[in-house]
């Protein structure tokens, strides 16, 4: 156990601490990075087939399978019922770069489809720590990429894509529109990234040493678990992890950035919203 926490427990709403006993219920240490990569992936899937449950049925739902530029990557595309226009949203999730996949975020892929009446995409790209930084930056840059020359094929506007992330995700999606902007020069299609509790490049901060514990998984120890995994040795350009080391004084799409209260990432949030 870290010390000096706040504890969270005495401000969470009855909700979260029903959800979190609810948690403990399902898969107990569900977050702990102290056992192997392969045990933490096993332990997520688990964990989120409880609340993936029900939610919004898209009109349809469609599976590709590409070759990108460090293997075969599948993406998912949810179209919904009731669809206004023919934007689309990239969906890039969460688990620190080690866990996650397009089954665990389904629910929340079709929340967002549902509420934003666009299409939205999927990316189940490869995971750390058996794929390190930049590779999955480089391949959330080809799906949009790849999207945008078939656009037609899939019925969407190539001129009207926002990106979306949450954790990890959110730090993918800035540092894929990033990486979009510095290599082709031009990234005005993309409408605006969504990111959700994202890290953006800080490695200690205040809510990081007052929040995070057993029932997120977010103690610094594991934190810094997932950096190394990804990372690993550290690259001499850390650009497209470390957000706040770039240029984020020009052509970055408008963003909607939220976290809560309780959040160990919080100030990463903060201080991009103040960059």
């Amino acid at each position: 156990m870290e010390m000096n926490k706040t504890d969270a427990y005495k401000l969470m709403t009855p909700d979260v601490v029903e959800t979190l006993k609810i948690q403990n219920e399902l898969v107990k240490g569900a977050f702990s990075t102290d056992v192997t990569y392969e045990k933490m992936r096993e332990n997520y899937i688990n964990e989120r087939k409880y609340w993936n449950e029900g939610g919004p049925e898209p009109e349809k739902t469609v599976d590709v399978g590409l070759e990108g530029p460090h293997g075969t990557i599948t993406i998912r595309f949810h179209y919904p019922k009731n669809r206004t226009g023919k934007g689309s949203i990239i969906y890039i999730h969460g688990g620190g770069f080690v866990v996650g996949n397009l089954d665990t975020h389904s629910k929340i892929m079709r929340l967002l489809m549902e509420e934003s009446e666009a299409v939205v995409i999927g990316i189940d790209y490869h995971l750390a720590p058996e794929y390190k930084y930049p590779v999955q930056v480089e391949e959330c840059a080809f799906i949009v990429e790849w999207l945008r020359n078939h656009a037609e094929e899939y019925d969407i506007d190539p001129n009207d894509i926002a990106i979306a992330g949450d954790s990890g995700g959110a730090n993918l999606s800035l540092a894929t529109a990033l990486f979009l902007r510095d290599t082709k020069n031009e990234v005005a299609y993309l409408r605006c990234l969504l990111l959700y509790y994202g890290s953006f490049g800080l490695t200690d901060s205040i809510s990081m040493r007052l929040f995070g514990g057993e029932y997120d998984g977010l103690y610094r120890k594991d934190l810094m678990a997932y950096r190394k995994m990804y990372i690993g040795v550290d690259s001499a350009d850390l650009r497209y992890h470390d957000c706040f080391s770039n240029d984020l004084s020009h052509d970055v799409p408008p963003c909607y950035i939220a976290y809560g209260d309780l959040d160990p990432l919080q100030d990463d949030s903060k201080l991009l919203y103040d960059t």
